[in-house]
């Protein structure tokens, strides 16, 4: 084994090793999720090297410079303020949901008017349509980190496979027997992953367009479907109260997550894979062991639905969004609420963290999103001019473009 490069990873913070093995290339990570400004860079180096035998004394000092650069870089938390950069009338008829490309220059919305438009964040300018769904598009994604393709899943019963240069459709996967509302590309960008009302998930590949696996088990639609970081495990969440954990190389079910008594409405892991986080309707969410179905916490507080939950980056706060108006964060560690985010004058249906992990992005049906401090809770900024109800909201890979979706046929750029 031959080391090549090393690259660093920002957001979670990490360094990427780039190898020869046989002449192949191939790369791994190690992950540094609990780097802090006060860490012992020297230690560090040692405990890493320890661990890892490509990294030869030869490259202390190199390994020591990229960490000291990571450090700087988690040291500038953004204190950035939003300002409203274009309004953009998106479609004819009402918008299902908006995604951003890894670096934020692009963003797709979709739409009731059975189109996926792809849009240049920094002009406002459509790029192009893509047309061919017989029904809403509801459900779309980039295969970032890559972002040169696009998937969209229709009401139709189809999944379309998109180019982002281009434009043509490269796949139609069919086989659904009911409406696709969820969707996901897999780490490796092989895989496209769909969520249906007819009870069942599968798997397609992307390069051939064919069906991998039917992942069958759930007594009601799914509603959300996502992968693992490493990408050989996905879990669905659906409306019989559970979550389903799969291994997506055999399509064979792994875990059962059975404790909720209501639907659910999020489901996600952390970035180690070592936990998964709920939200259902039963007001709660819970925290399960991923390797063994366990569930280790159940995070209460709030006083109506869960709409939506999260992790931060590096795993160590969760966030919760809820019909009650409000938001919490808690600590994965403890367990405990440490702030509460109070402001908001209707249900919040959208909440994520930016990659440095210092603020939350809320989205209302009071017409606003909201900034705030991920330590303190407190609200930093209120992103109005929205006329009807906010559904999506996100932060680009950088923190500093803000893009909301609204039931006023708008989306917003804020930067």
């Amino acid at each position: 084994m031959k080391l090549k490069s090393l690259l660093l990873r920002y957001y979670p913070p990490g360094i990427m090793l780039e190898y020869e093995k046989h002449g192949e290339l191939k790369t791994k990570s190690i992950d540094l999720l609990d780097l802090g400004p006060s860490t012992d860079v020297s230690a560090l180096v040692e405990e890493i090297q320890k661990a890892e035998p490509l990294l030869t004394a030869s490259r202390t000092e190199q390994v020591k410079l990229l960490i000291q650069r990571l450090q700087e870089k988690l040291g500038q938390n953004s204190n950035h303020t939003f300002y409203l950069f274009k309004v953009l009338k998106a479609h004819i008829l009402p918008l299902t949901n908006v995604a951003l490309n890894k670096s934020g220059s692009c963003f797709i919305t979709g739409s009731y008017d059975r189109t996926c438009k792809l849009w240049d964040t920094a002009s406002g300018e459509e790029l192009n349509t893509l047309e061919g769904h017989r029904n809403v598009v509801y459900a779309i994604a980039f295969n970032n980190p890559y972002g040169d393709k696009i998937a969209t899943g229709s009401f139709d019963k189809t999944c379309k496979l998109w180019s982002v240069e281009t434009g043509k459709c490269y796949h139609t996967f069919r086989g659904h027997t009911a409406e696709i509302v969820c969707l996901s590309f897999n780490p490796q960008s092989t895989l496209v992953a769909t969520g249906s009302m007819d009870t069942t998930a599968k798997l397609w590949d992307i390069q051939n367009g064919e069906e991998v696996y039917t992942l069958r088990g759930h007594s009601a639609e799914i509603i959300s479907l996502s992968f693992n970081t490493s990408g050989d495990r996905i879990i669905t969440g659906s409306f019989d109260h559970t979550v389903v954990v799969w291994d997506a190389d055999t399509g064979r079910k792994v875990n059962i997550l059975i404790g909720h008594c209501a639907e659910i409405s999020s489901a996600s892991f952390n970035w180690d894979c070592s936990l998964i986080l709920t939200g259902s309707m039963d007001k709660t969410c819970m925290l399960w062991d991923a390797t063994n179905g366990k569930c280790v916490a159940t995070l209460t507080g709030h006083d109506d639905e869960i709409l939506d939950s999260c992790f931060n980056y590096t795993g160590k706060l969760i966030a919760t969004a809820s019909a009650d108006g409000t938001a919490r964060i808690f600590s994965a560690a403890t367990r405990k609420c440490i702030a509460k985010l109070e402001g908001h004058e209707g249900e919040i249906s959208k909440i994520s963290f930016n990659p440095q992990g210092n603020r939350l992005l809320t989205g209302s049906s009071d017409k606003t999103a909201r900034i705030w401090d991920a330590q303190t809770g407190q609200c930093l900024q209120v992103l109005e001019g929205h006329t009807d109800e906010i559904f999506s909201c996100a932060f680009n890979y950088k923190g500093n473009i803000v893009i909301t979706g609204s039931k006023d046929n708008t989306c917003r750029i804020w930067r």
